[in-house]
């Protein structure tokens, strides 16, 4: 055997594979720096009204943040209102406001930024910023939103504004050192400490994590309970005129993702003022797993049916014993076939790439499109709370459709 030739063979099916591979990755980046770059909208909102936006700084004057790193320091909260608005003749508003907006690329760093995720001037939402509440209706049922873990709230955009156009009055807020990145209206950046993360302490096991969670939880219930009194102040007088007399916080519901739903849940066990509630795959924790909610509740799920782990059997069946402990007529569980975790924000209508896309559809991690996913969601949202808080008189709500297949109803 001629040893040269044969590595000269293997040096140069060496080489050719390194050409190829530096090829693709300069097309993948290039690709992906191409759509960094392009215009994308979110989905337009399938209800009858325009939506408006609105932003407030509001701060305790009372009780103090127990999540903050100097005790004594007071609760304050960047709070976003989704609502019906007037008309569409005013201009619509940025995605982001500026400032959030460089500092949440300032802090991704600059190959996610520019590579991994879009440019987000270049997002485009459908709100009109402080736009008139709308006439039609003397007022509006409340919904408070919650991001999933330490997510911002604008990040689940297209949800609030669907159901700000099907007629509500959408709240949701960031919190400081609990959200990842809060920019106040006069220039102050608050970050998320490491033990205030969620999944922190779901990497924890027994009393340990338990204790975590908890503190979490209360912390989370306390800022939720602080909005809504905030909002009835709003509602007696509010500076702007407004919103005196639009809010009707007799109908109060509640929805969030991952943690953000199991906060959903357990303030519907502790608050009365919430009328319905949507935990939208999280993972539920407290004293609600055991004590149950006594108004109608929703869970709403992704495609869970490859986990067969014991984490996963407990999860559901502390999902099976809130279940259980609901009223018969006001009592779903949806599972979204093919839905991921992660698709329920913004992100389902902005992530990037047909060949990252299609290399997560391959490995089994994508099932629907991420558009399609929030279609769905946005439709089961506004359903439930059309069914609970609006009084279309409904015995049960039956929310399968032939529209959304992808609906699989758990009794």
């Amino acid at each position: 055997m001629n040893v040269p030739r044969l590595a000269r063979r293997i040096f140069k099916g060496f080489a050719a594979l390194v050409i190829f591979g530096v090829l693709g990755i300069g097309l993948l980046l290039g690709s992906l720096w191409l759509e960094h770059r392009t215009e994308v909208t979110l989905p337009i909102p399938t209800g009858a009204f325009a939506v408006g936006r609105a932003i407030y700084d509001w701060a305790d004057d009372v009780a103090v943040d127990t999540l903050a790193p100097v005790p004594g320091t007071k609760r304050e909260l960047l709070v976003w209102i989704w609502y019906p608005a007037a008309g569409q003749s005013a201009a619509i508003d940025d995605y982001l406001p500026v400032p959030l907006r460089a500092e949440v690329e300032r802090s991704s760093g600059a190959l996610i930024s520019r590579f991994l995720t879009r440019d987000l001037s270049k997002v485009h939402a459908h709100s009109t910023r402080n736009s008139e509440v709308s006439s039609q209706q003397r007022c509006y049922p409340v919904v408070i939103m919650r991001a999933g873990a330490s997510g911002e709230v604008w990040t689940y955009s297209s949800l609030a504004e669907d159901l700000a156009s099907h007629g509500y009055v959408v709240v949701g807020f960031d919190a400081p050192y609990r959200t990842n990145i809060v920019v106040f209206p006069d220039g102050r950046v608050m970050r998320r400490l490491p033990e205030n993360n969620p999944e922190l302490c779901l990497g924890m096991t027994g009393q340990e994590q338990v204790h975590c969670v908890n503190r979490l939880l209360t912390a989370w219930i306390a800022d939720i309970a602080f909005v809504l009194d905030r909002l009835e102040r709003l509602n007696t007088s509010d500076a702007s005129g407004e919103f005196t007399g639009r809010l009707d916080i007799s109908r109060v519901g509640i929805f969030g993702h991952s943690f953000g739903g199991a906060t959903a849940a357990q303030f519907c066990h502790e608050d009365s003022r919430c009328k319905a509630g949507i935990d939208v795959d999280g993972a539920p924790h407290g004293s609600v797993i055991q004590a149950g909610i006594h108004r109608p509740f929703m869970f709403l799920l992704s495609d869970h049916s490859r986990e067969s782990d014991p984490e996963s059997h407990h999860i559901l069946a502390n999902m099976q014993s809130i279940y259980d402990r609901l009223p018969a007529d006001g009592r779903l569980r949806i599972v979204i076939r093919g839905a991921n975790h992660f698709l329920f924000s913004d992100d389902g209508a902005l992530l990037k790439s047909h060949i990252v896309l299609g290399t997560l559809r391959m490995i089994g991690i994508l099932g629907i499109d991420g558009r399609r996913q929030l279609a769905v969601t946005t439709y089961c949202v506004h359903s439930f709370f059309d069914a609970y808080l609006n009084g279309k008189g409904v015995s049960r709500l039956k929310l399968r459709s032939p529209l959304y297949p992808e609906i699989q109803v758990l009794e």
